[in-house]
C-alpha cells in the first residue's frame, strides 16, 4: 500500500450505507490515500473519531469509521451470538475489501482494540499495521470467568441481560452524561479506583458515578445529544452484547492468539485508564516483535481520541508515516 496523496487543506466527512454480510452497515470517511479503519467501543458510534476522521484525511489517508454492526446506523441483529468478535471481525474484513483496499491499517478503542487485536490473526496479509488505545496486548486473552472472579463490580452487570438497559432507558442523556465524565481525565480523584474496586455487581452503575450536571470540556451538549439519540433509536443492548458473547469467544480466541500480532504496533492510552491503571502495558512490550512505541497521555482517560484529539492525532500520524510506504 504505497502512500500516494498529497496532504489536503480541508477534510469533509461523508457517509455511506452499504450491505455486507447481509446486513445494512454504515460509514462515514474521509480523504483519500491507504485505507485506515477505526473501530469504536462501548458505548461509542463512529462519531467517536470525528476528530481523526479529519486529522488522517488532511495527512494524506483515507479515514474510514464504521457504525460497527447494531450501533448506530447500521443493522440491529436480533441474537446475541450476531455479535461476537469474530462476526464483528468477518464484517470489518468485508468493509475493507468492498473499498477495493489490498491492505488496510486497523485502529481501535476499547472493545473496538479487542476487535482491532485480532483482525491481524484472522487476516494476516490483510492487515499492515494496527493502532491500540486503551486496551493493552496480551500473549494469551483474558479468561472471563477470572475477570469476573478479580474484577466483580457494578461493570459485572454488564453481562446481565437487562439490568443496564433498565438504566439507560430511564435516563439515557443522564447515562451518557455521567460515563463520559465518570470515566475521563476530569473524573475526581479515586473514581476508577472506586468504581472497579469497591462496587458490587449489586450496585447501580450510574450512583455509582461521581454525580454532575456538567460536561468536560472536550464532548459539548450537542455532541452529547448525538450519542444519546443514536441510542435511543437502536437501544443498548446491541453494545452491550460485546460483554455477552465473552465465554462462547473465549475458546476460539485462546486458539487464534497462538498466531501473535507480527505487524507494526502503536499503543496510546490515558494514564487515568482502567485498563492501563489496573492492567499492565509489559507482556505487550514481550509478545509484540514489531511494537514500535507506547504511549501514555497523563491526566488522560477512557476516552482519549476524544480527550486529547491532538495528542492522539499526532502519535497516529507519525507512526503512519513512518510504517505505511
Amino acid at each position: 500500500m504505497e502512500k500516494t496523496q498529497e496532504p489536503i487543506k480541508a477534510a469533509v466527512i461523508k457517509h455511506h450505507r452499504i450491505t455486507i454480510n447481509g446486513i445494512k452497515y454504515h460509514y462515514a470517511d474521509a480523504g483519500e490515500g491507504p485505507l485506515v479503519v477505526m473501530l469504536d467501543g462501548f458505548p461509542e458510534l463512529w462519531y467517536s473519531w470525528r476528530h481523526q476522521l479529519e486529522a488522517l484525511a488532511k495527512a494524506g489517508y483515507h479515514a474510514v469509521a464504521p457504525d460497527l454492526r447494531g450501533f448506530g446506523q447500521s443493522e440491529v441483529t436480533p441474537e446475541v451470538r450476531d455479535y461476537s468478535l469474530f462476526h464483528h471481525a468477518s464484517d470489518v474484513k468485508a468493509l475493507i475489501d468492498y473499498l477495493g483496499a489490498e491492505q488496510a491499517v486497523v485502529i481501535g478503542h476499547d472493545w473496538g482494540a479487542n476487535l482491532m487485536w485480532i483482525m491481524p490473526m484472522l487476516y494476516p496479509q490483510k492487515i499492515e499495521a494496527v493502532v491500540s488505545l486503551s486496551i493493552p496486548f496480551y500473549p494469551e486473552p483474558r479468561n472471563p470467568a477470572e475477570i469476573r472472579k478479580k474484577w466483580s463490580s457494578v461493570f459485572t452487570n454488564f453481562e446481565k441481560k437487562a439490568v443496564i438497559e433498565e438504566e439507560f432507558e430511564k435516563e439515557p442523556e443522564r447515562f451518557f452524561r455521567l460515563f463520559f465524565y465518570g470515566l475521563s481525565g476530569d473524573a475526581p480523584p479515586g473514581t476508577l479506583e472506586k468504581l472497579y474496586i469497591h462496587t458490587t455487581p449489586e450496585d447501580k452503575l450510574l450512583e455509582s458515578f461521581p454525580q454532575t450536571d456538567k460536561l468536560p470540556a472536550w464532548i459539548s451538549q450537542s455532541d452529547l445529544d448525538y450519542y444519546v439519540n443514536a441510542y435511543k433509536k437502536t437501544g443498548i443492548t446491541p453494545a452491550l452484547n460485546f460483554y455477552r458473547n465473552t465465554d462462547e469467544d473465549y475458546p476460539e480466541l485462546k486458539m487464534l492468539y497462538q498466531k501473535g500480532v507480527n505487524q507494526p504496533a502503536l499503543f496510546i492510552g490515558g494514564a487515568e485508564e482502567g485498563a492501563v491503571k489496573f492492567g499492565s502495558t509489559e507482556p505487550m512490550k514481550a509478545a509484540l516483535p514489531n511494537l514500535r512505541k507506547t504511549v501514555i497521555l497523563p491526566g488522560c482517560g477512557h476516552w482519549l481520541q476524544q480527550e486529547r484529539p491532538a495528542e492522539v492525532n499526532t502519535a497516529i500520524i507519525e507512526f503512519l508515516n513512518k510504517e505505511i510506504k
